[in-house]
């Protein structure tokens, strides 16, 4: 694997250290998280909406309705930030200064494009495939109809970057002999598990491909 090129506005900036720009860090942020926030701008006015997407290597897919201002904008070609963040613990310091979370965030940039076709069928596979591996084939597909009302957006990535933090509270040395308690708040988000729905026909069971997915830590 390869490494995002490091612009000015994709640098990290802030304890850089925490900078990772490797498609394997990058990758693994964005396909764990089940929602993404799209930013863009709209007659002077900024906007930022949650969409569910799927990734095939260095192209984000969204998608949505066709009616929707996301859709609409996020395919005009319009430059686009996209951004993934899961929290993994509250950090709990000594001092209020110093408290914080663990966290995986990316910031990825690039502009969106209309799909249509094989690629627009190709891209609603990839985001059906990342929220639950297995269920393309085990789905009812889409109809005409259902495609019609449907937009799917491709976003190359231009520019992407990671930021992770990963450790322990960092208090000042004065406060290391205070009274205050310091440590995690470990968050765990977690697949818990699969509950049919109550209409079921009778004798159809978990599939696999569902339960495969129960216990699974994001």
């Amino acid at each position: 694997m390869s490494d995002y090129d490091v612009a000015s506005h994709t640098k990290v900036r802030r304890i850089p250290e925490r900078g990772h720009y490797d498609e394997e860090t990058v990758h693994s942020i964005i396909d764990s998280s089940l929602i993404c926030h799209v930013g863009f701008i709209e007659q002077e006015r900024p906007f930022v909406i949650p969409c569910i997407h799927g990734r095939d290597g260095r192209t984000l897919y969204l998608h949505g309705a066709k009616a929707s201002r996301l859709m609409a904008e996020s395919g005009s070609g319009k430059p686009l930030c996209i951004t993934f963040t899961h929290v993994d613990a509250i950090v709990l310091a000594r001092s209020l200064f110093n408290s914080s979370m663990n966290y995986r965030s990316v910031v990825a940039f690039g502009k969106g494009r209309i799909l249509d076709g094989e690629e627009k069928m190709h891209a609603l596979e990839v985001v059906s495939e990342s929220l639950c591996k297995g269920r393309w084939d085990k789905a009812r597909q889409p109809t005409e109809k259902e495609l019609r009302a449907t937009s799917v957006v491709a976003v190359d990535i231009d520019h992407a970057s990671a930021k992770i933090r990963a450790h322990e509270a960092v208090d000042d040395q004065d406060d290391l002999a205070g009274p205050w308690w310091a440590g995690l708040l470990s968050v765990e988000r977690r697949i818990t598990e699969a509950i049919p729905n109550p209409d079921l026909s009778e004798g159809i069971e978990t599939p696999d491909h569902i339960q495969a997915r129960v216990g699974e830590t994001l």
